[in-house]
C-alpha cells in the first residue's frame, strides 16, 4: 500500500509540474487547430456528426508523449462552442508502468452538454486510466457515442510507443 501511495505522489507531482500557465494568444495555434479539424474530418467523414451535435469541443493539434517507465505528455489547443473559439487549453499527462518510446498525436474531446463543457472550463476535468479514446479511422466515429459526457478521438502523427501503463490527463482552460 505504501508503494502505491509513493507512486501516486510521483505521478501527481509530474502532472502539477507539467501543467504550465496558458498565456497569450497564438495565431499559429489557431491555424494548426483548423488543420487538425480538417484532417480528422478527412480521415473519418462521419465525424462531422460529432462536430454538429456536440455542445463544444477541444482540439489539440499536437500532443507530444515520451516515456521510460515514467511518462509524460503535453499539448496545447483551443476550445470551441458553436464553431467559435472560446478559449485556449493545455493537456498534461502523467503515466507509470511498462512503457518506452515517444510519439506525437492529435486529440479532440467532444462535450455532450453545457455541464460537461463548464466542468472542463473550470479546470475540474481530468481523465483517469479508465478513459478511452477512439483512434480516428474511416467510419470509426459511426459506432461511438458519448460516455460520461465526452467522446474522445486521437490520431497518430508519428513515433513509436510501447505502453502498458496507468495515469491520467489534466487540463487547463483560459477564456479568449
Amino acid at each position: 500500500m505504501m508503494k502505491i501511495a509513493k507512486v501516486m505522489v510521483v505521478v501527481y507531482s509530474i502532472m502539477v509540474i507539467a501543467v504550465p500557465a496558458v498565456a497569450g494568444w497564438d495565431a499559429n495555434l489557431d491555424k494548426k487547430t483548423q488543420a487538425a479539424i480538417r484532417e480528422f474530418k478527412k480521415v473519418d467523414p462521419s465525424m462531422k456528426a460529432f462536430f454538429n451535435k456536440a455542445y463544444g469541443f477541444a482540439v489539440f493539434p499536437t500532443v507530444g508523449k515520451g516515456a521510460i517507465g515514467i511518462g509524460g505528455a503535453h499539448g496545447k489547443g483551443l476550445v470551441y462552442r458553436k464553431g467559435r473559439v472560446i478559449g485556449k487549453t493545455s493537456l498534461s499527462q502523467a503515466t507509470i508502468g511498462f512503457q518506452l518510446g515517444g510519439q506525437a498525436y492529435r486529440e479532440i474531446i467532444f462535450f455532450e452538454d453545457k455541464r460537461t463543457l463548464d466542468t472542463f472550463k473550470k479546470c475540474n476535468f481530468a481523465f483517469s486510466g479508465q478513459a478511452s479514446a477512439v483512434a480516428a479511422a474511416s467510419g470509426a466515429s459511426s459506432d461511438v457515442d458519448f460516455a460520461g459526457g465526452v467522446a474522445v478521438f486521437t490520431m497518430a502523427k508519428g513515433g513509436l510507443m510501447f505502453e502498458a501503463s496507468i495515469g491520467g490527463q489534466k487540463f487547463t482552460f483560459k477564456p479568449k
